[in-house]
């Protein structure tokens, strides 16, 4: 049975902020998979990462390769983007975070999961049913 252990969060590289002025950076990936650990069935899920950077940005390459991580990683949707807010946060500090994911429909039932960390502008406040 696939294993939540196998994510990886030392597969992340960040680089210096380049701007001390407040910035927003939105990353979307339109091709997740994880693998349901009650079924062993894949998961495929679009993940949406805004942040504002405090010091670091993630670099997308390492982005690529730690989401990649989670592939074979037995792991609930809401598993899946707690522990990415979690990662994310504690390894760049951001001012906030905001990990959106969106899942395919399985059974004819569709979910979206927000975490966020930090007090997230109203502006970017993401909604469930939008």
């Amino acid at each position: 049975m696939p294993d939540a252990r196998l994510v990886d969060p030392s597969l992340l590289e960040f680089f210096d902020s380049p701007s001390d002025s407040p910035f927003v950076i939105e990353h979307v990936s339109d091709e997740f998979t994880s693998v349901c650990p009650k079924t062993g069935h894949p998961d495929f899920g679009r993940v949406i990462l805004r942040y504002q950077p405090a010091a670091v940005c993630v670099e997308l390459k390492s982005l690529k390769m730690y989401y990649q991580s989670f592939r074979n990683a037995g792991i609930f949707y809401e598993a899946v983007t707690n522990r990415m807010r979690d990662d994310l946060a504690h390894a760049m500090s951001p001012t906030w975070i905001q990990v959106i994911t969106d899942w395919k429909g399985r059974g004819g039932i569709r979910s979206k999961i927000i975490a966020t960390a930090g007090d997230v502008p109203a502006c970017w406040v993401t909604k469930l049913d939008a």
